[in-house]
């Protein structure tokens, strides 16, 4: 984080402190940034917090300097290549464009705070948060005008608003207020997308052709429908996608509409100016690298630096900056998809009390359980996620061979997982259950069907414990190697997981001891491994030039970069020969699997057992990056 920022002789370190400011919120246009920031930075230094977002201030910084790098060596020649490869992705998005739906996004205005207010008259414009000293989860308007917003500390919003009153959260009651505003969704779009509690976009295509009214008509009939419904204020944009729907309807907020006609040049001349942070997946660090790196601060500029995006970032990155420079967004209306994972979490001031860690957890346990219930559903894996009292974020999970939904079954599996990382000071706990009862076609899930172990347990044939198969304690999270956060989707939170954990891959490795497939022990495939480095040896000689067509572009899998990136050629050559050799002694498809950084290259995940880490230990002689890592 940069400090010595001043005007004249006086230093203003707070002039290079974000942390928590941000005028992209309704209702803060006219707050004076600068206090803002001198009282948050006052209040933060010297604490858990502050040295927790000085970190990632030095991590964005980091990512910053590694982007400039890679910007000092693009040539002319290859600033020339990827403006061709800008411009032809250009007229393939532009291709895309769906100028026939109309979208409707609905904002409720300050949900939370809204609802306490109309429950408590009193509280009408006086400047109030729901939460507590700890954290706030929203702020009405009156607060809004101090600085204070969702997402900052209670006590630093006490020192920008000295009057604020403080409620706490009941979720029940909002639940029950965006229940009433989903039936009134309902009239408009049977098929509407609820996004949280508070917001939900509609199309409203049908229901204008139906009508015969105007699409400003039914967001002002809707709004009207909500407030005779609920005595709740919400805002609506209307537009062509639902990108530009969720920036319309911040435009006029609070209990306002903006309509975006559906006419190509309307949406250029709406996006030109329009900062990036406004777009929905553009948070404070992509903003950073954007502005800081490349000089981006409007849609316009990212067509304007195409060129960079293309050659800096990952396909899916660049397609998302340049459909965000043209202002295409998604049309159709999503598929409903089966639920993942399903999670609880509550914040509270940092304890290391362990009789109310276990308290919070019993309740965390009674809500996942009900909800679970709720949905029918069970599920094999939990998860633990904690927040240390210095913002470090741990998760901790296990995987069972019984598929549980009970209170008593979560609390009992959640309580392992926290014994093991206490004595601890935390300041959030979490619980997740994933891994559902149900089958790729949605089945229900068969009660009598066995699990792997106790078929085999049963056969008589073989006797294996449990947890060779690694049934007993995996974290989905340890598979994962580089720590940058992926584009276009801003991260504010920096995952840190402990080299201690109980399930961490060192137990992997201690129960594959056991494992045998297809009559090759792991010590047996350890041999194989160490009399192919002559082989190894000999393929790292292979012509890397080969790998490259037209100067640009991987023969395998159609990556592109420029020449001058030597050590990143290097690093992806280093990748498909890993990929290579890995898929030579498994005798079956690879296991390593490429995902784009937000440089464009490549991060690779681990291997998934102790085998095949040892079997790509041996590149190590060829390449001193493997494995693969993130730039950024």
């Amino acid at each position: 984080m940069e400090r010595g920022e001043s005007v004249g002789d006086t230093p203003r370190p707070w002039q290079s402190y974000h942390t928590v400011y941000t005028n992209a919120k309704a209702g803060m246009d006219g707050v004076d940034k600068e206090k803002v920031q001198r009282i948050v930075y006052e209040m933060s230094k010297g604490s858990k917090y502050f040295e927790n977002e000085e970190r990632k201030e030095a991590f964005i910084g980091q990512k910053i300097e590694n982007i400039r790098a890679q910007c000092e060596k693009l040539s002319e020649i290859d600033k020339s290549h990827f403006q061709r490869v800008a411009d032809k992705r250009i007229i393939e998005l532009e291709a895309t464009r769906d100028l026939s739906r109309i979208w409707l996004h609905v904002d409720m205005d300050a949900f939370y705070a809204a609802v306490e207010t109309l429950d408590s008259p009193s509280l009408r414009g006086k400047p109030m948060a729901v939460g507590s000293m700890s954290m706030i989860s929203t702020a009405n308007y009156e607060a809004r005008r101090f600085g204070v917003r969702a997402a900052m500390p209670g006590f630093i919003a006490r020192k920008l608003c000295p009057e604020l009153i403080f409620i706490p959260t009941d979720f029940k009651k909002y639940t029950y207020y965006s229940g009433l505003t989903r039936k009134v969704f309902q009239k408009y779009d049977p098929n509407f997308v609820a996004c949280s509690l508070d917001e939900a976009y509609l199309d409203i295509t049908d229901a204008c052709k139906e009508r015969g009214i105007s699409s400003g008509e039914i967001a002002e009939e809707l709004r009207t429908s909500i407030y005779e419904e609920t005595g709740l204020t919400c805002s609506a944009g209307i537009a062509p996608n639902r990108l530009l729907a969720k920036v319309c309807s911040d435009i006029n907020k609070p209990n306002g509409q903006f309509v975006l006609p559906n006419d190509r040049m309307a949406v250029m001349t709406f996006i030109s100016s329009l900062p990036i942070r406004k777009i929905g997946g553009i948070g404070k660090v992509t903003e950073h690298i954007l502005r800081d790196c490349l000089g981006i601060y409007t849609c316009e500029h990212m067509l304007q630096k195409s060129a960079l995006l293309c050659a800096l970032f990952s396909r899916s990155s660049a397609d998302f900056f340049l459909c965000v420079g043209l202002g295409i967004g998604k049309t159709d209306t999503p598929e409903a998809k089966l639920r993942k994972s399903i999670s609880n979490e509550r914040t509270f001031s940092a304890t290391s009390d362990e009789g109310f860690l276990y308290q919070k957890l019993a309740e965390l346990a009674d809500m996942l359980s009900t909800d679970m219930q709720n949905e029918c559903l069970r599920g094999r894996t939990l998860t633990l996620k904690l927040k240390t009292a210095s913002f470090e974020v741990r998760t901790r999970a296990v995987t069972l061979q019984n598929y549980i939904f009970s209170r008593e079954d979560i609390l009992k599996h959640a309580s392992k997982l926290l014994k093991a990382e206490l004595p601890i000071s935390l300041r959030l706990i979490g619980l997740r259950v994933s891994h559902f009862n149900e089958d790729k076609m949605g089945s229900p899930f068969d009660a009598k069907q066995k699990t792997l172990a106790e078929f085999i347990n049963e056969s008589g044939k073989h006797v294996v414990d449990s947890s060779s198969f690694g049934l007993s304690s995996i974290c989905d999270d340890h598979f994962k190697i580089g720590t940058a956060t992926g584009l276009p989707i801003d991260n504010h939170e920096t995952q840190s997981h402990d080299s201690r954990e109980p399930s961490n891959c060192n137990q992997l490795s201690d129960c594959n001891q056991s494992e045998k497939f297809g009559g090759n022990s792991l010590d047996t495939v350890n041999k194989r491994a160490n009399s192919m480095d002559d082989e190894t040896a000999s393929s790292s000689n292979l012509k890397e030039e080969s790998l490259w067509v037209d100067e640009y572009k991987c023969s395998l899998c159609g990556i592109e970069l420029p020449p001058s990136f030597v050590d990143e050629r290097q690093e992806h050559f280093d990748f498909h020969l890993a990929e290579r050799l890995q898929k030579e002694e498994s005798g079956s498809e690879p296991r390593i699997v490429p995902k784009p950084s937000s440089t464009g290259l490549f991060i690779m995940t681990e291997l998934e057992t102790a085998t095949n880490r040892r079997s790509t230990s041996h590149l190590r002689k060829t390449s001193n990056t493997f494995p693969l890592m993130s730039f950024l």
